[in-house]
Formats: structure tokens, sequence, C-alpha cells
């Protein structure tokens, strides 16, 4: 049989509740005798048993994390971000996906309460209900993707982000400009609207014309960006360089293009947004964000809330341009004419 809290009373000469709050760094101890219990304890090699710890503090040592998507490239690379700070934090993570089609009876707020310590909450937009029923839940809380007044977090510049893939575009001298968005319905998720609006900004300060006829929607999948390829090369006047909103539908329009035997890059500049780790192998010009940072930030933000209350601010993260092949300046023959 191992050692026990009780042998280390015993040998601490103190009782087993006072060995258990100096273990456990709570207050009321006085320093020399915590310093004594905890030599004790690590003569005798005793460590605290972690579920103990957790149902003495109230705590659960779970931290919940709230998602539209999980298989998407974005949400689980912000994934990989949170569960590295949980990890080393010694927390457990639980997962819980949802979506604007979820039945409300599994809404995520009614599946949190007394089992987490804390939520981080993926690129829900502010007027979701699920993300206004986690908020009234009044814990720890954490966004990503998401700004809220006096919520920590971490975001980017969407706006930005828009404007500099458009505007790395119009520098190559294309004025014929296409866009691939996510859906033809209210942007679900607040980084298209933003992204939609710094293309727009970027557009209109150049003076340039922003033809209803050259937008298409790709779903932000692969298979969606390929159809809106197809459908803006069906154009008249098919584009001459083609912003994606996300680096996934842009993997899809380069599909399109091989399909209709043209060249990313030479035939039409295609750039994309988000930094996917595939974007390097395929010669993707991108707007690279630091996205599991951003999981990272808002993990440890949680974390911060649950051991001292403190929230932090949300903080925005740095975008930066990528150039790679998929981008040239126009061609005056060809498809580019």
């Amino acid at each position: 049989m191992g050692i026990t809290i009780k042998d280390v009373a015993q040998a601490a000469s103190v009782s087993t509740a006072t060995v258990s709050r100096a273990l456990r760094g709570l207050p009321n101890v006085d320093a020399a005798t915590r310093a004594r219990i905890v030599k004790v304890a690590s003569d005798l090699d005793y460590v605290i048993s972690p579920s103990a710890s957790r149902l003495a503090s109230g705590r659960t040592g779970t931290v919940a994390v709230v998602t539209p998507h999980i298989a998407r490239w974005f949400f689980s690379t912000v994934l990989s971000g949170i569960e590295s700070v949980l990890q080393q934090a010694g927390m457990d993570l639980l997962l819980l996906e949802c979506s604007a089609s979820e039945p409300r009876r599994h809404a995520p707020a009614s599946r949190l309460r007394r089992r987490v310590d804390g939520v981080v909450v993926i690129s829900l937009p502010d007027s979701d209900p699920n993300l206004r029923e986690v908020l009234a839940l009044d814990m720890p809380t954490a966004l990503v993707g998401t700004s809220i007044p006096g919520m920590p977090g971490a975001v980017i510049d969407d706006v930005l982000a828009g404007q500099i893939a458009t505007q790395h575009l119009i520098n190559m001298g294309h004025q014929r400009i296409g866009v691939i968005a996510g859906s033809p319905v209210e942007a679900p998720f607040k980084a298209e609207h933003d992204r939609q609006r710094g293309f727009d900004q970027a557009m209109n300060a150049a003076g340039l014309e922003i033809s209803p006829m050259l937008e298409s929607y790709g779903y932000f999948t692969i298979a969606g960006g390929e159809q809106a390829m197809t459908a803006l090369l069906t154009q008249r006047l098919a584009p001459t360089a083609v912003f994606a909103m996300s680096d996934e539908m842009a993997f899809g329009a380069m599909k399109a293009l091989r399909s209709h035997d043209l060249q990313v890059g030479r035939d039409i500049s295609l750039i994309g947004v988000d930094g996917h780790d595939m974007a390097e192998y395929l010669d993707l010009t991108t707007v690279v964000q630091p996205v599991a940072e951003l999981g990272r930030l808002a993990a440890e933000a949680v974390l911060e809330q649950i051991m001292t209350g403190i929230r932090k601010e949300c903080v925005q993260l740095p975008t930066q341009l990528m150039v790679r092949r998929s981008t040239s300046p126009l061609r005056t023959q060809g498809v580019m004419a």
C-alpha cells in the first residue's frame, strides 16, 4: 500500500486537513508548518491526488471549448493551441460542437454547469444565442475570433487581412478582381463580414468596380471553393485575379483552374487567408494569421481567470502577407486580357 495523507500528517504532527490545505497552497497555514509538511511529503514521496484536490477546491479541472466546427483546419488548429496550454497546466478539455442548425435542447450552456471551470468559445458571432447563453453563465470565459468589450480573447484584424489580400492583387496591376466569399446569406462568421469589408475598401480606394458577377461562394470548404471558381470562370469576362477568403477555398479554386487547363499565377492570380499548412506546398500566396497562437492566448486567459479572477483585455495579433507563385503581375494576352 502506498503512502497516504494520514502518513504525512502523522510524520509532520499535524491533522490531515492541514496537510491537504498546505499541499494545495490554500491559506491559513503557517509558513513554517507548510514548509515542514512539504518536506515530509517529499521525503515520503507523497503526491496529493488530483481528483481529491479538485474536489476539495470545488474545481473540476476541466475547461470546455465551444466551436461550430471540429474537422475544419482553422478550428482544429485553434484547438491544438488550446490543448497545448491546458495539458501543460494539467487541465482536461471538454469539446462541444454547436451550430445554428443544432436543436436548442442541446445548446452548450446547458451542458456546462458544474462540469467545467471555464470556457473558450471559437468564432461564434456576438449575436449567436449559444454564445450569449455561455456568457450568461458568468464563468471564466475567453473568445477566439470574436471581440466583445470586457471579454478576454484573441483576434486578428480581418478587415485589414481583406485589405492586404486585395491590395496585393491591385499592386500587381489587376483590376477585374473576383472574390470567393463564404455564404450568400448573412455571414455566419464575423471574419467573413470583415474580410468582405476589407475587399470593398481596397477596391473603392483604388477606384475599381466591385462587380456582383465576380462574387461567388465557397462555404469555407475545398469543394465549395472549386465550385465557386468554376462559377467565376463561366462569366463573360472572367476575373484576372481572385481573393478567396480562406486558404481551403483557395485550394478548391486551384483544382478548378487546373480542370480548365489554366495555370495558377500565370493565367489567373489567386490569394487566400489563413496560413494553412498546405499553402506553402501548393505555392499559394496568402495572408497568414497565427492560428495556434490565438488558441494558446485564449486558453491562458481562461486559466488566469480561474486562478486569479483577473480578466485581461482581448489581444489582437498581427497578420503577414506571404507571397508565392499563385500571384503574379497582370498579363496582357490570353485569358488575362
